[in-house]
This record gives C-alpha cells, structure tokens and sequence, in this order.
C-alpha cells in the first residue's frame, strides 16, 4: 500500500494544512503502548481472513432443497437435503459467532484510538499500527457484506434449515437439536443477523455508535475527528495522482476505497449531522467523485452502500447535489 504517504490532514477537519505523515499500511510496527491490544486484535483478523476464504467458497445447497420440496413424501430427499444443509448452516454459525467477536473488539480498539491523552492526528502519527488494524476491520466488513449480498443461497438454506427446524420441533423430535449444534435460541439470532442486507456493517456501526454513547468520558469529536482523519486519507491516497502513483497493487486501491466508504458511514451513525451536510468535516462529494471515477463494475457495492446504509442521506439537510451524485 505504499511506505511514505504524504496526506491532507484537517485541523478538526475544516481548515486544511499539509503535513507529512509517515502510514506503512503494510509494515507498521505496535508501538509499546499499543502491544496488549494489537495482539488481541491480530489473531482476530487473522482469522477475518479465513472467513472470507470460506464465505467466497460457499456453494450452497440448492440442489438437494429444491430435490426435497419436490418429493415432499420422499424420507430419502428429506435426509439428503438435511444432510446437505447442516454443515452449511454450521459454517454460518461461524460467521454469525466471528460478528460477536467483532462487537466486542473494536470497543478495545477504539478505546486507543479515541483516547483523550492525543489528538486525532497523534493517534494517527504514532498509533499507525492500530489504525491500520481498524481499516483492515473496514475492509474485512465490506468485503464480507459484499459476499453475502451476492450469495443467494446463504438466505436460502438457512430459510430451509428453519423451516425444518420448526417441522422437527412439532413433530416432536427431541434428539435432533443436540446433535446439530446449533440451538433454537442460535439460530434464531442467526436470522436477525442475516436478515440484514449488510449484517457485518450493521455490527460495525452499532458498535461504533454504542462506544460512543456509552463513553461518556471520551467527547464525541475524538471519535469523529479519528474517522475524518482516515476518510481524508483513503480519499486523498487515490484522489492524488502523486500518491496514487506509489500504489503499485491495485487491490490496495480497492482497499482504500471499501475503508473510505466504510469511515463514511460510521461517520454518518456517530456524529449528530451526520457525513452528507454541507458543514460536514466529510469531503463527501469528492469522495464520490472519487469512487465513480473507478472502475463501475467493482465500485457498485460501495455505492450501494452509501445509498442505503447510512444514516442522513436522505434527510432535508442533505444538499440535492449530493442526494444527485448517489441517485
């Protein structure tokens, strides 16, 4: 992702000064301080990558539940679908079980990162490590949501998985739950989970919001000027040409753009007004420039996101050329 990033930083993000900033996004280094959470976290998104090797491989069981609703008298089809649909649904109580991790994680990440012992720009100059820990969370939930919005079959066996639950429960099957591990009470907290088109980015953004509400210790602005401070810099890292020419990989560039949408909408959740008000410390118009500039095809999703889960776009408050540019 480049070794020396000169970024635009915003004193509160209103008046603009340039200032040289050293972000390793590749090789940063835990800083003392920052060591007893960077560990924690590490391992957690060492395993965020596993999950999206196996969420991209999920194939889904269509065959098997389309076989067994058609030969509803066949015990036959009904156990191949069951077979063929309880595996899947235990790898979806991982993922399910990995969000629950998340929402407990990236309080303790926040919490040295929003801290009131430095400003935004001096978490960000000697902190880089966290920071970029909390971007590869953005890039992770984006990522995942992206997945999970494409994959009909995820919603589809789980329906099934459901439904089949009920009918055994009625039945009254009593053994069927403990061999399956996945209880009643689980699974019906996997379905408010995946009942949500961006169930990832919705944890995300509840959490956010909650360490704000519930900290009362912390100003909302350590929070916001934190996220402003790494929009500007996803933003500016594609939007110069003198930066962006120091990114040789181009998924970085996606990188940067999956973090800078992902910024923008904690944003809109945690603060007051929101991202899209003309008094915004978001430069939320050049952002989108910057993400129809890309390529359409890899950017839609992102777009998408913006459209429909943040918080303030469509308020009053909104200027019509940006509700224009997201139409």
């Amino acid at each position: 992702m480049g070794n020396l990033l000169k970024i635009l930083y915003c004193r509160d993000c209103e008046v603009p000064t340039k200032v040289d900033i050293f972000v390793d996004f590749e090789n940063a280094v835990a800083t003392q301080s920052e060591q007893p959470v960077w560990s924690q976290v590490q391992s957690i998104l060492q395993d965020a990558m596993l999950i999206l090797k196996d969420l991209a491989a999920y194939k889904g069981a269509a065959t098997e539940i389309r076989e067994a609703i058609s030969n509803p008298q066949s015990d036959n089809y009904q156990q191949r679908a069951w077979s063929a649909v309880v595996p899947l649904v235990l790898r979806l109580k991982r993922y399910y079980e990995y969000s629950t991790i998340l929402e407990s994680t990236i309080p303790n990440l926040l919490g040295v990162l929003c801290s009131n012992d430095m400003t935004a720009r001096q978490h960000l100059e000697t902190q880089q490590a966290s920071f970029k820990q909390f971007a590869e969370f953005l890039d992770f939930t984006l990522k995942f949501d992206d997945l999970k919005m494409t994959n009909p079959a995820i919603q589809n066996d789980f329906s099934y998985y459901r439904r089949t639950l009920s009918r055994m429960k009625m039945s009254g099957n009593d053994d069927f739950e403990n061999s399956l591990d996945v209880s009643e009470s689980t699974a019906n907290r996997m379905s408010l989970f995946y009942a949500h088109a961006t169930p990832m980015l919705k944890v995300l953004s509840d959490t956010t919001s909650k360490f704000v509400s519930e900290n009362k210790d912390l100003p909302i602005e350590n929070t916001t000027d934190c996220l402003c401070t790494m929009a500007s810099i996803c933003r500016i890292m594609i939007e110069n040409p003198k930066y962006r020419s120091k990114i040789t990989n181009e998924e970085t560039v996606m990188f940067c753009l999956r973090v800078m949408v992902g910024v923008i909408i904690l944003y809109d959740h945690v603060h007051p007004i929101g991202a899209f008000v003309k008094s915004s410390n978001i430069d939320i118009k050049n952002s989108i420039k910057v993400l129809k500039d890309y390529a359409p095809q890899k950017v839609e999703s992102l777009l998408n996101a913006l459209r429909y889960t943040t918080k303030h776009l469509n308020d009053d408050s909104t200027p019509k050329t940006i509700k224009a540019l997201l139409a």
